[in-house]
């Protein structure tokens, strides 16, 4: 089976754990029987502080932040034309990234979930990159910045949707219990709580739309929430999520992976795999980066878009062999290196079956 998969590096540590990324799904593609092709950008894109080091001063950094936001943003218009569901990137400088989440419609998914409780008992996390604080344009003036941000009604139907439909692939049983919106909407003159109203009485479902600090109120007081849907603003998502991660011991931060959804038309279906840590521009070249986010991601990819089963189960077996055995890298503790805990993970997977390598490609 072939399939067609993107791969976005960014500067810092990103070029290793790409490799890292291609070595991977090559060892689970020839375990399951399965011929991805990876096709890698031509780009290598900045990381803030790359961009910080080569931008003359504030015109230059705008300039290389917008031409690394359209390349990227051509690369995965690209993609989806040539039929691939999913890409891995490593992390890039997060005003590139926001340019094109706010063009193409992102909405970030994380299930989070205790260690060992019922399926039941989970939070689906969702995370509108599509608007608010984290999008919008900058306007300079001497000693002041104005940013201006959007929400549009249109953007909202697009998140809730896709929130409800993840969700019942989540618990195809019954779906959610409950929808929880997280949004400062009472600075938005009332025009969100209508558009909520509506998209709810739309679908047929209760949604709440509350306040930030009155949903992490009740997070902390009434602890993991049974088959609960919260659609957040990024500003709160991106602060609450390593809390949620260490408040319901789910883990670090730095050995999870998460998943981007793309909700414009043109690339319905288009699914960007990252890690959840940045680009680490100060460990870049050591060989002592963790990639375990990026294994999991890896397996993720194989699994979801390759025809790849039980390729993640088969990667969190390993994980857990070599967290038994002490092998990590010194960010956790650990005194090996990023090639060594590869190697330790490959070598806790059955052996392939053979079939032929991976094939790369340079895209666009």
């Amino acid at each position: 089976m072939t399939a067609h998969v993107g791969l976005a590096v960014g500067r810092g540590t990103g070029p290793e754990l790409a490799a890292v990324f291609e070595r991977v799904v090559d060892r689970l593609a020839r375990l399951h029987g399965v011929e991805p092709v990876i096709t890698r950008s031509s780009r290598i894109y900045h990381s803030y502080h790359s961009l910080r080091a080569e931008a003359g001063g504030i015109e230059d950094l705008r300039r290389l932040t917008d031409d690394d936001a359209g390349h990227y943003e051509r690369f995965c218009r690209s993609l989806a034309r040539q039929g691939a569901t999913a890409v891995f990137r490593t992390a890039v400088n997060a005003q590139s990234l926001y340019l094109v989440r706010e063009r193409l419609r992102a909405v970030k998914v994380d299930v989070i979930a205790a260690p060992g409780s019922a399926p039941d008992a989970a939070l689906l996390l969702v995370r509108d990159q599509a608007q608010g604080f984290y999008t919008g344009e900058n306007r300079h003036a001497p000693g002041v910045l104005t940013r201006t941000t959007r929400f549009s009604r249109e953007v909202t139907d697009d998140v809730i949707a896709h929130a409800l439909a993840r969700a019942r692939r989540q618990w195809p049983d019954g779906g959610p219990d409950r929808i929880v919106m997280a949004y400062k909407h009472h600075l938005l003159d009332g025009a969100l709580d209508d558009w909520v109203r509506a998209a709810a009485d739309r679908h047929r479902v209760r949604i709440e739309l509350s306040q930030p600090d009155t949903v992490n109120r009740n997070l902390i007081q009434h602890g993991l929430p049974r088959r609960t849907v919260v659609v957040a603003g990024n500003e709160w998502g991106d602060i609450m999520h390593v809390v949620l991660l260490d408040r319901y011991g789910v883990g670090k931060q730095e050995n999870r992976c998460t998943e981007n959804a793309y909700l414009h038309p043109d690339l319905a279906g288009l699914v960007e795999y990252q890690t959840v840590h940045g680009s680490a521009d100060d460990l870049a070249g050591r060989d002592t980066v963790n990639p375990v986010a990026t294994v999991r991601a890896a397996a993720a990819v194989v699994e979801r878009h390759c025809g790849g089963p039980g390729a993640i189960g088969a990667v969190e077996r390993a994980l857990a062999a070599l967290t038994a055995r002490g092998v990590r890298t010194p960010d956790l503790g650990g005194r090996h290196s990023t090639t060594a805990v590869v190697d330790a993970v490959l070598a806790e997977l059955p052996r392939p079956r053979g079939g032929r390598p991976t094939r790369l490609e340079v895209g666009t």
